[in-house]
């Protein structure tokens, strides 16, 4: 890390990915990680509800095995009959439920944040996580996950962006440029949030798969008050 890319004369902060947060969390009072379509929106829905999210990095009998310890739910795939990374197959969990969900990219970007303490937002929680970590702490970094090329480097993803760029313009504080950008983007699309995230590459591939439910839901802006705070290795609804 330079002091060149580390935002520090900053107190609002954004930056891409892994490496996003392996740079912002050190030097920040709290972690938000943005993975619109479907990470934050499931973890939002689920702990909404009363129940508790276990990020997890792998879909494989690794992920059995923690599911069993923990007495949890294990995600299935997207369209099966279950629990899933589609956020509305969690609309009707059940208070104190308990689920393992496996994901390349919010799943990922959690476990680096180290002991920072780390939220889930997205545009259903924008204000709301906005104000939680406010109450944690005067330096934020805001990380959109973005997306993965076939060849697993990052691929920025505007949904993200969008999320970011909200949950940032209920933050007060200085802003860095990378900050500001996710603002500007924001301020000049809520108002179709739903038009561009559906023609958005991530949009189109979800729809066109029979998932415009998820987007749907996804593009619900501010319509939930529920900030999930990571700890003990689970988020949970904020208190």
């Amino acid at each position: 890390m330079t002091m060149f890319t580390a935002q520090s004369e900053f107190n609002i902060r954004c930056e891409w990915g892994e490496r996003g947060v392996t740079t912002l969390a050190p030097i920040s009072d709290v972690v938000i990680i943005v993975d619109v379509l479907s990470f934050s929106t499931c973890v939002d829905v689920a702990t909404a509800r009363g129940a508790m999210v276990y990020p997890f990095v792998w879909k494989d009998e690794r992920s059995q095995v923690f599911a069993a310890e923990k007495e949890a739910h294990l995600a299935v795939g997207r369209g099966e009959s279950g629990y899933s990374l589609s956020p509305v197959s969690l609309v009707e969990m059940e208070s104190g439920a308990r689920l393992v969900l496996p994901s390349p990219n919010g799943a990922t970007l959690t476990h680096l944040t180290g002991k920072t303490p780390t939220l889930a937002g997205c545009l259903r929680n924008a204000t709301a996580v906005a104000r939680a970590a406010t109450q944690i702490g005067r330096n934020i970094a805001v990380i959109p996950a973005g997306e993965r090329w076939s060849d697993q480097s990052l691929r920025p993803a505007i949904e993200d962006l969008l999320g970011a760029g909200a949950i940032i313009s209920a933050l007060e504080g200085s802003r860095s440029p990378e900050a500001e950008l996710a603002t500007d983007s924001f301020s000049s699309s809520q108002n179709r949030l739903r038009e561009i995230i559906s023609k958005s590459s991530s949009g189109k591939e979800l729809i066109q798969k029979g998932f415009g439910a998820d987007v749907d839901l996804a593009c619900e802006l501010d319509c939930s008050t529920c900030a999930p705070l990571y700890c003990d290795g689970a988020y949970c609804m904020r208190t």
